[in-house]
């Protein structure tokens, strides 16, 4: 593979792009980029990897899903709940509990989309302002707090291993496992050829609206799952919990090369994106960015991350008959 080729790839340039960003901060603060700060930043934006592996799943397929930040607030919300009412719930059970649920409330995105062919914004807008509606009426607007949750539950994710948080290694499980699924299995297959040519893959016999609602069952598992370790992390539950989060995840996907457009991407190119992210977001309050500018550097960022996407994609060509021919 020559030099040209491989710099050509998105995640080259975002590694390059991280190291150059690393070393314009360390110049300034040297201890940004030392090991043990470095595990930090990576197990802040553990959550963020794993909701965006999860997005990834649905972008390939040409849809996407806003509701994963609703999803992961009220099955959030729902095991802190359960772990103060009963306490003497095994923490394994209540990790079930709120997996379970968050693939439930993705499956019920799936299934609209599929049966009742309502386009997908159109389903997780909406169900993002349901999910959020429930977190309340389950709560009464109430928070759960630390002093109402057991050790073991707060605790799992800050368990370090091997220099690493649990938290840490359990984003390192999912990025494997997505790795798998992705690249070694007939339901990988399927999601890159229905974002890839929706027609050609019903002539391979694959079922479109299927493959969705697997997509979303994939995202809506995975935000389950974020529910509970962001509850245990941050130590509290309300309602408003990683409001706007759903934007940071579409983002993240973006900056790594996962095309809106549907079946272009990697699970390299969505860990990168978010981990750049992630840095932006730790480095900015370091350098006293203010927080008006943070969010101004965020979107810049996503804009040029979509630009890109656009030009290469129309440098690699994505049309199989240009118009002139397809038209007779």
């Amino acid at each position: 593979m020559s030099a040209k080729s491989i710099l050509a790839q998105r995640e080259t340039l975002l590694v390059v792009a991280i190291l150059l960003l690393l070393a314009a901060i360390t110049i300034r603060f040297p201890g940004f980029a030392a090991p043990a700060n470095l595990a930090n930043v990576f197990n802040d934006a553990a959550i963020l990897i794993i909701l965006a592996l999860g997005q990834m799943a649905v972008i390939l397929t040409r849809s996407i899903d806003l509701s994963v930040a609703a999803n992961l607030a009220l099955t959030g919300m729902a095991v802190a709940m359960v772990n103060d009412a009963s306490p003497e719930t095994p923490l394994a059970l209540a990790i079930l509990l709120s997996a379970g649920l968050g693939l439930a409330l993705g499956a019920i995105n799936g299934l609209l989309i599929w049966k009742l062919d309502i386009p997908p914004i159109v389903v997780t807008l909406g169900t993002l302002t349901i999910y959020r509606g429930l977190a309340f009426v389950l709560s009464g607007g109430q928070w759960v707090n630390a002093h109402e949750m057991t050790p073991d539950f707060l605790n799992l994710p800050r368990h370090v291993l091997l220099g690493l948080p649990i938290l840490s290694w359990i984003a390192v499980a999912i990025i494997g496992l997505a790795v798998v699924i992705l690249g070694q299995t007939k339901l990988g297959r399927s999601l890159y050829a229905v974002g890839g040519n929706p027609v050609a893959a019903v002539y391979a016999g694959i079922d479109v609206g299927r493959t969705r609602f697997y997509a979303f069952c994939l995202s809506g598992l995975l935000a389950g799952i974020s529910g509970y370790l962001w509850v245990a992390r941050y130590a509290v539950a309300y309602v408003d919990i990683a409001g706007g989060f759903e934007l940071d995840v579409i983002a993240a996907c973006v900056i790594g090369g996962i095309s809106i457009a549907g079946g272009i991407g990697s699970v390299g190119g969505a860990v990168l994106g978010a981990l750049f992210l992630g840095i932006i977001k730790n480095a900015l309050p370091v350098v006293n960015v203010s927080p008006f500018w943070q969010m101004a550097i965020s979107g810049a960022v996503i804009v040029a991350a979509v630009t890109i996407n656009v030009r290469s994609e129309r440098v690699k060509g994505r049309l199989i008959l240009r118009p002139a021919v397809a038209a007779p």
